[in-house]
């Protein structure tokens, strides 16, 4: 018996001590979470993975894209960006990266931010020939202006953002105008989304400008549109997200390249199992759509859903972490 008691207090003697050392390895770990929904979920499913899964002490900081990298790349703080659109700031990120002060991890966002003009998809399904911009500026009667319907209308953001601005530039760059179109303010981000629903709910034509991921393409099936010609990285820096650029010629939009951002020194004093699963971790924009219109729909917090994708999606975190990390987040949930 005495034995027995000798060998099980050894037994967890050694369970603990490889937890706390685990633990001691990976140490504080301060998470950047974004001011915007796909960002905030993804910050609360790292602290709740590394936390349960790796031992860490992890809590999260509130930041904004130009802040936490600029902060990130000058005195490597915080640890980790898990969403950082990294386009944003080239030049910092370029310096940040050849100082040695950041790494890039891998892409929690494959499919990159997408922006362009989209259509709903029943509107593609009825008419599989309208592929494009150009096939779009053919057929104005098929998404009539609310308040002049012998013109067909793009519908575009609020002002003060960067896809407005490209937008009213590409109206101009293929001569939507010339085609019957006008350009349609939506005046704020809710207008812009109410615009889509109030079209959904009708069957109704609609033509304009969105993004992904979000909640609102996890709700309402949208259709990218291409834009018949390519990307034009000169065209673009030149005019086309210029405001008062009188002459923009027509381009591709590009595809925003999303990456996790980590801190040189928290890379190279954190366990390799963690780092490996910053690398793997990543999520397609169709599964981080649902997420969010599952988030919004139940008036979530991104704490919320975290676990919620946890509990209804083993399939896919699984594959991004050890098996005995999985074990301990799973009897966490």
């Amino acid at each position: 018996m005495k034995k027995l008691l000798a060998s099980t207090c050894l037994t967890f003697g050694l369970i603990g001590g490889a937890s706390f050392a685990s633990a001691a390895e990976c140490g504080s770990v301060t998470i950047a979470s974004m001011n915007w929904q796909s960002a905030e979920v993804l910050s609360n499913l790292d602290k709740f993975i590394l936390n349960e899964g790796y031992g860490c002490s992890a809590d999260i900081t509130v930041g904004d894209t130009v802040p936490t990298i600029t902060s990130m790349a000058e005195k490597g703080q915080p640890d980790i960006a898990p969403e950082a659109w990294i386009d944003l700031l080239p030049d910092v990120v370029k310096k940040g990266t050849e100082e040695g002060r950041i790494v890039q991890v891998g892409s929690p966002l494959p499919d990159g931010g997408v922006q362009g003009w989209w259509i709903p998809k029943y509107l593609a399904d009825a008419h599989p020939d309208i592929k494009t911009i150009g096939d779009v500026l053919k057929h104005p009667e098929l998404f009539p202006d609310p308040e002049d319907p012998k013109k067909g209308a793009i519908v575009n953001g609020p002002q003060g953002w960067g896809g407005t601005v490209v937008t009213s530039q590409l109206y101009k760059a293929f001569e939507a105008e010339k085609a019957g179109f006008t350009l349609v303010d939506t005046g704020s981000a809710a207008g812009l989304d109410g615009s889509i629903a109030k079209a959904y709910e009708r069957k109704e034509g609609w033509a304009g400008y969105y993004w992904a991921p979000t909640a609102l393409l996890g709700k309402y099936q949208m259709v990218k549109l291409e834009a018949g010609v390519p990307e034009n990285s000169a065209e673009w820096k030149r005019c086309i997200t210029v405001a008062d650029c009188p002459d923009p010629k027509p381009a591709s939009w590009p595809v925003d390249h999303v990456v996790t951002l980590v801190a040189k020194p928290f890379s190279e004093k954190v366990g390799p199992e963690v780092m490996d699963y910053l690398a793997k971790r990543s999520w397609s924009n169709d599964t981080v759509n649902k997420l969010m219109s599952w988030m919004t729909d139940n008036q979530a917090t991104g704490e919320d859903g975290a676990k919620h994708f946890l509990k209804e999606n083993k399939d896919i975190w699984s594959k991004w972490v050890s098996p005995e990390a999985a074990t301990k987040i799973e009897a966490a949930l």
